[in-house]
């Protein structure tokens, strides 16, 4: 919700400041592509964590198991 409100504002402050409406949309387009990047990076370094345990997690169950024979 604050996210949309941000949006706004900017849009707000930009059309204030005398920037034509047709820049003021590149910003928002420009703006909204880094900060969709942004956020993708972010999550990206709050999964790596549980990607690492499911990697160890992983490893440990294979190192335990015995190892399957084929049957044919």
């Amino acid at each position: 919700m604050l996210e949309i409100f941000f949006v706004i504002g900017f849009f707000l402050m930009l059309l204030l400041t005398g920037i034509s409406v047709l820049g003021v949309l590149a910003a928002l387009a420009v703006g909204t592509f880094i900060m969709m990047f942004a956020g993708l990076f972010v999550m990206a370094i709050k999964l790596l964590p549980w990607l690492l345990l499911a990697l160890v997690v992983a490893w440990i169950w294979r190192a335990v198991k015995p190892p399957r024979l084929p049957r044919y």
